[in-house]
């Protein structure tokens, strides 16, 4: 298959399915590898296959919650075949939406989220490197850095969108810290960077383990913690039970919706989550899309430049 053949499938989810609200955990540093556009959603990756592109489009006519119940998918690249065959899970085909709950909130939150589905990319490394790099940084931070760190050791992806594959394991085992030092990276997430990659096919092999476990055995990497294997079990294993400790705001966004308090710590989000074990991450998504913002007592955090390093 050459860059510019496109293998073609077609899928029929069991419940309408909202493209962008889906793959959004999937989207890392802007329009790199990822991307939502009038077209459909694009999404460059690297597979045990090879290098793929992939496009799915909903092919309803005009829906105004934004879900389909159709999906075309074009994939290209050698590992265009991979992608096809796994777009069932990338769209949460077994993932269980049902909520028993009397919580007004939780209730009107899922009713405004129809189409939201739990994404199972099966990329363990590839939602880990952008992940690292968000360690106890402001988003636009690392976002600033994985854009950088794609264009600088990404390839073009095959077939005709201009997206970037992720950085290769391979390579990213091999650059040294200073390389990394002028993206915005300190040498301890760097050196997790490296660490991760160095374990790449290890790391790729727990997508076939239960979350727990996966997330388990992601935690005895140095540098990767519950906050780092809760993200991506919801990125990549789509685990719709993760619960994410440690993060600077999921407490605080949790209490104001669950509690009307506005703040909270890890104890008081995993007590307020644990009705809805079993959909706690999925809960947890649904208050950072739809739920109430916490008040802000101060100004944002200023982005730092590599000099602060």
């Amino acid at each position: 298959m050459t860059a510019t053949t496109a293998e073609r499938r077609t899928y029929e989810p069991p419940r309408p399915v909202d493209l962008r609200l889906t793959l959004a955990p999937l989207r890392h540093g802007g329009d790199v590898s990822c991307r939502f556009a009038a077209d459909g959603a694009w999404r460059a990756t690297r597979t045990p296959d090879g290098p793929a592109t992939l496009r799915l489009c909903g092919t309803d006519p005009a829906n105004p919650s934004g879900c389909t119940r159709r999906v075309e998918a074009w994939a290209w690249g050698p590992g265009a075949a991979w992608v096809l065959e796994r777009v069932p899970d990338l769209l949460g085909h077994d993932d269980d939406d049902r909520l028993d709950t009397d919580h007004h909130l939780v209730r009107r939150m899922q009713r405004s989220l129809p189409g939201l589905r739990m994404s199972r990319s099966h990329a363990v490394t590839e939602a880990l490197i952008p992940t690292v790099l968000a360690q106890k940084v402001t988003g636009r931070e690392s976002a600033r850095s994985y854009r950088r760190l794609t264009r600088l050791h990404g390839e073009r992806a095959p077939g005709p969108a201009e997206l970037l594959l992720p950085p290769s394991p391979a390579r990213l085992a091999d650059t040294g810290y200073c390389d990394l030092h002028p993206l915005g990276v300190e040498r301890r997430r760097a050196e997790t960077v490296r660490e991760v990659a160095r374990r790449a096919d290890r790391l790729d092999a727990l997508a076939a383990l239960p979350s727990d476990d996966a997330q388990r055995r992601m935690r005895t990497v140095p540098g990767l913690g519950p906050w780092t294997a809760g993200n991506v079990a919801l990125a990549a294993l789509g685990d719709a039970d993760a619960v994410v400790p440690g993060d600077y705001h999921y407490p605080h966004q949790v209490a104001q919706a669950l509690a009307g308090q506005p703040r909270g710590d890890d104890d008081l989000m995993v007590q307020l989550l644990e009705p809805f074990r079993g959909q706690r991450g999925r809960v947890l998504r649904m208050v950072v899309l739809r739920g109430p913002r916490e008040p802000r007592r101060g100004p944002r955090f200023a982005p730092r430049t590599h000099w602060a390093w």
